[in-house]
């Protein structure tokens, strides 16, 4: 007669399949994430849209990550966001006055984000940009990309990355939607995809 082991694999219960995650709503999102500008700031402008999959389907799960040069094209080198608080352990958030260049934006329920930001400055031979990271669900590694503003059509037009990629460089420019705002959606892969970049 053969003996089984108790603790074998023909024992042992399935394995649940993995979640579609990570998720990253419970901490990676803070308070004012979206407000990079100084609240009030008189040359504020808001780049808003959609997070969407291949499908077309949003996702209410995503965190949009923006970078952007000051106005004058320099990187702001000023305390983050997160300042810590000596007193408490906890973070005190932004000082309200100093431009830090960046911010996190999660999408709500419809896949929209948005963020209040300063229009960068040219930097080097590129046109102006903000640099975005996205963290969504099913993504094991996070995408990189670039929201170019409009307005400057000689500078898209030399920019060394855009000038590169054909047909493809509109899904790297915001659309104007008003003086202060620009809608860009980010699309994650199908037709219509957001050019999304390697950096090694």
């Amino acid at each position: 007669m053969t003996q089984i082991d108790p603790s074998g694999p023909e024992q042992l219960p399935p394995t649940p399949s993995h979640t579609v995650g990570p998720f990253y709503g419970c901490a990676l999102p803070f308070r004012g994430g979206e407000d990079i500008a100084p609240l009030g700031h008189p040359d504020t402008i808001t780049v808003h849209g959609y997070v969407v999959d291949g499908a077309g389907e949003p996702l209410p799960d995503a965190l949009v990550e923006l970078w952007g040069a000051r106005p004058d094209g320099a990187v702001p080198q000023v305390d983050g966001s997160l300042r810590p608080d000596p007193a408490t352990g906890g973070h005190l958030g932004r000082n309200g006055v100093e431009f830090t260049g960046w911010g996190r934006s999660q999408t709500d329920a419809d896949g929209h984000w948005y963020a209040r930001t300063l229009r960068p400055g040219a930097r080097g031979r590129s046109a102006p940009y903000v640099s975005v990271c996205v963290f969504a669900r099913g993504l094991l590694m996070h995408l990189f990309t670039r929201i170019y503003l409009p307005g400057d059509e000689a500078a898209l037009a030399a920019d060394p990355l855009l000038s590169r990629l054909g047909d493809r460089r509109d899904t790297l420019i915001a659309d104007a939607e008003g003086p202060a705002l620009h809608r860009f959606d980010i699309r994650l892969q199908g037709e219509g995809e957001t050019v999304f970049l390697e950096y090694q």
